[in-house]
């Protein structure tokens, strides 16, 4: 139960900021500079590899959106029951899942860097959230895996019988 509390609470704040981050344009100033500022924590927030909302910039490029709109998708899984994670809980499925969904953004980084193609903030974005669904279901599964793993069953305890204190 406890991991279907932390789960929605993870899936909560993935919505939150992926909210703050599409409205940053919107919000009042004092907010917006701290969407912003956050922002430029984890990402290089350059004009031209970013979505524009009414002539304003996201708070992050268009590869981090996709990112935390994949992320979002753990809104949707949070309420599945926690069984359906245990396939993925297991530390060789992380690996080979986030592995798999970074397939993609590596692809779109190497032609990038070596100038064979330049990807569009579209393409970009959809790299993006192949790799923030892939970490939701991680993230989601490693909350849930302790709860889907067999319970050991204790063993009976042995009476112990009550002995009188020896005389001195």
């Amino acid at each position: 139960m406890r991991g279907r509390v932390i789960a929605g609470a993870l899936a909560a704040a993935a919505v939150a900021w992926f909210a703050l981050v599409v409205f940053a344009p919107a919000l009042p100033a004092a907010l917006a500079a701290a969407v912003y500022t956050m922002g430029s924590l984890i990402c290089h927030q350059l004009p031209d590899r970013s979505f524009h909302w009414h002539g304003a910039q996201l708070a992050v490029c268009a590869r981090c959106t996709g990112i935390y709109l994949g992320a979002c998708a753990s809104a949707f899984l949070a309420p599945l029951p926690p069984s359906l994670y245990a396939r993925w809980g297991a530390p060789s499925r992380i690996a080979w899942l986030l592995g798999a969904a970074s397939v993609p953004m590596a692809v779109t980084l190497a032609a990038e860097w070596t100038g064979v193609w330049v990807p569009s903030s579209i393409v970009r974005a959809a790299t993006g959230g192949v790799l923030g669904i892939a970490a939701a279901v991680v993230l989601l599964a490693a909350v849930n895996y302790s709860e889907c793993l067999p319970r050991a069953a204790a063993a009976p305890r042995p009476p112990h019988p009550r002995q009188p204190p020896t005389p001195i």
